[in-house]
């Protein structure tokens, strides 16, 4: 029989299975990284993915921009080129295309090439799919910590479409005449992060994306349908970006003065409506501008 070494009694029993050169090499390549299935993935700690981004752009964001909806653009100089900023808007039709257009025009346009994230509903950036799909878009939950955390925290752009919580479907021949704004809570999260309001004011996507109608399913689905004319009509956008409103000199303690935010809400709701009736009388056609 073979020789075996004497075991030493206070030693701990071996399970050794892999030589140690073979273990080394492995170790070695660990310790260098393994290479991940998408090495140039970039997602930031709101799901925004570059590389979801970057491919929409290019094979549909580019195209609406520049040659279906001819987006032009005035007043990008309002838009902070630093800081924190809430950037709030009109909205209306059936389907949501203003939200795409003011991001591409603040990171194609302005100066400093800035981002926008998009205040959304929770309801919206938790549909399965479809909220997977805006979240990697820049979407973000409304959530007042959210807003805060971006407005204060890390100084970025904030979108938000107050007129968008407005029950029911906007008849057409309302067009442009704003309903009211459910914006106190943005207004009241920007006056405690000391950042300035920029109002939007948006031409053409009333006619892009009329809504015709709204259906109510019967059964456990109960929220609305909006009904549209299928695809979006080639109408010219403008967009208007407005003096910042600031809310740095404001008192943020809420009980010092209940009324100011209430006060900035119809302030800056009567400046869109005001801006949108001009544009409107301006523009010579529908579809030419």
């Amino acid at each position: 029989m073979p020789d075996h070494p004497p075991e030493d009694p206070g030693a701990a029993p071996t399970t050794e299975l892999v030589p140690a050169a073979a273990r080394t090499e492995v170790q070695g390549l660990a310790g260098d990284g393994l290479p991940g299935l998408e090495p140039e993935r970039d997602v930031t700690d709101w799901g925004r993915s570059a590389r979801v981004s970057a491919v929409v752009d290019a094979s549909l964001i580019d195209f609406l921009y520049h040659y279906w909806f001819r987006v032009e653009a005035e007043g990008l100089d309002n838009v902070p080129a630093r800081g924190g900023a809430l950037l709030i808007a009109n909205r209306a039709g059936a389907l949501r295309l203003d939200a795409p257009m003011i991001m591409r025009a603040v990171r194609e346009e302005h100066g400093a090439a800035r981002a926008v994230h998009v205040a959304a509903p929770s309801s919206a950036v938790s549909r399965p799919g479809i909220g997977m799909l805006a979240t990697k878009l820049g979407a973000v939950s409304a959530h007042p910590a959210n807003l805060h955390r971006l407005l204060l925290d890390e100084e970025q752009l904030v979108l938000a479409f107050p007129e968008a919580s407005a029950p029911g479907v906007k008849p057409l021949r309302s067009r442009y005449r704003l309903r009211p704004f459910d914006a106190l809570p943005f207004v009241e999260i920007a006056i405690r992060a000391g950042a300035p309001i920029v109002p939007v004011a948006l031409v053409g996507s009333e006619e892009a994306t009329p809504a015709l109608g709204s259906l109510l399913p019967i059964g456990p689905l109960r929220a609305r349908t909006r009904l549209s004319a299928g695809l979006p009509l080639p109408a010219k956008f403008r967009l208007r970006f407005l003096q910042p409103v600031r809310t740095d000199e404001i008192d943020k303690a809420p009980s010092t003065d209940r009324g100011r935010p209430a006060e900035l809400v119809t302030e800056i709701r009567g400046l869109i409506q005001e801006n949108l009736l001009e544009m409107v009388a301006e523009r010579r056609s529908v579809w030419l501008g």
